[in-house]
């Protein structure tokens, strides 16, 4: 952990649960516990699982030109969101090339919260605010909470006021228990779920009564990396770990296009005007490689990393790969040759201990219409 500069309050509970905190992010994070993964994975999948994601950093952003910053550094139309609303956004540098992703929290008229990962969001946000009339603040005292699975919004809904009806990527200024909160319905699991945005003095006592009262209905602590499980059935991608700062190409510097990545969605129809949107618009047909699924033949997870060959020619690398449990299927994503990522094309998976068949699958593997995450009621 001597790269951690940033401390979660609960640092001692995962400690408890057998975690080391590895750093992620320059927190010292729950990557492992003294427990199966796949347990914390059924849970979410159907029942519940509390996770401490605080390692993510929240940025507020207020002020006059708190919107045109946001329009500036982002690829979402900021009009079309309203206080109370959320949205996923990328951020790209001068050349087109991502940099970082984000959600955007409208929390007022001339008020933001952003929230990213690893990236360099900070730091494009900071760009971005050069001159203008705004403020921005990093803030670690606010620790996030993710309460994710089928039965968390039953859990919830006994402790706060209309949480059923707060709709996919909205979020509400709430109580609980006691407690001034921000519940967001969002999360990086595919299932419907919330985020508990609290102050680090009020964290352990809602981590622990959420497990103490959600016991009995199968809530319980996961790691932060059983999301590795469940991001791969979602099609949720996790910088760097997908992208060229991990796997660089030949003679070519970091970044990839959102057509790439198959984050174009991102941007709003028309946008213009935000960083690096020339070059986005100009590199459409250029992709270099697709991000697409791996569907393994067998039980064994693909090698994070293996690369993946057809008819003898390598054609791609595995970036996270699991083997689900519930639906007894080997899967990973991959960073594939762009006529490579075509559904059922043939491929061959070389782990460590030996090659593996496998097929070219489009992404998401589970519920690709997003019903479970945007469920009513």
């Amino acid at each position: 952990m001597t790269a951690s500069w940033r401390f979660s309050t609960l640092a001692d509970r995962h400690r408890a649960l057998g975690s080391k905190l590895e750093d992620w992010s320059g927190m010292g994070t729950a990557w492992t516990y003294d427990k199966d993964a796949d347990e914390e994975y059924i849970a979410i999948r159907t029942k519940a699982g509390l996770m401490d994601v605080s390692g993510l950093k929240k940025v507020h952003i207020t002020g006059p030109h708190a919107s045109h910053l946001i329009d500036l550094a982002t690829t979402r139309d900021v009009e079309k969101i309203y206080p109370g609303k959320s949205a996923y956004a990328c951020m790209l540098n001068e050349a087109g090339k991502f940099t970082d992703d984000c959600i955007l929290y409208r929390t007022g008229p001339n008020s933001w919260m952003v929230v990213h990962g690893s990236g360099t969001g900070h730091e494009e946000l900071q760009r971005a605010a050069m001159g203008r009339d705004v403020s921005l603040r990093f803030d670690d005292n606010l620790h996030d909470l993710s309460l994710q699975g089928p039965t968390a919004v039953d859990y919830l809904s006994k402790h706060v006021p209309g949480i059923r009806d707060l709709p996919y990527f909205h979020h509400m200024q709430t109580q609980l228990f006691g407690f001034p909160v921000m519940i967001s319905r969002t999360g990086y699991t595919g299932e419907r779920g919330y985020e508990i945005f609290c102050r680090g003095q009020d964290a352990g006592a809602i981590w622990d009564r959420i497990l103490d009262e959600g016991k009995g209905a199968g809530i319980i602590p996961c790691r932060f990396t059983t999301l590795d499980m469940l991001r791969v059935e979602s099609y949720l991608l996790f910088y760097p770990y997908d992208n060229s700062q991990k796997y660089p190409f030949d003679n070519e510097g970091p970044g990839d296009t959102l057509w790439e990545l198959g984050l174009d969605f991102t941007v709003s129809p028309g946008k213009t005007g935000f960083r690096g949107a020339e070059e986005h618009y100009r590199l459409k047909g250029q992709e270099r490689f697709k991000i697409y699924g791996v569907l393994l033949d067998g039980k064994e997870p693909a090698d994070e990393g293996a690369p993946v060959y057809r008819d003898g020619k390598k054609v791609g690398v595995v970036t996270c790969a699991m083997y689900s449990p519930l639906v007894k299927k080997s899967m990973g994503i991959a960073r594939l040759d762009v006529d490579c990522a075509v559904k059922d094309t043939k491929l061959e998976i070389r782990n460590k201990s030996g090659a593996i068949n496998a097929t070219a699958q489009p992404l998401p593997f589970d519920d690709p219409k997003k019903t479970k995450r945007t469920a009513k009621g």
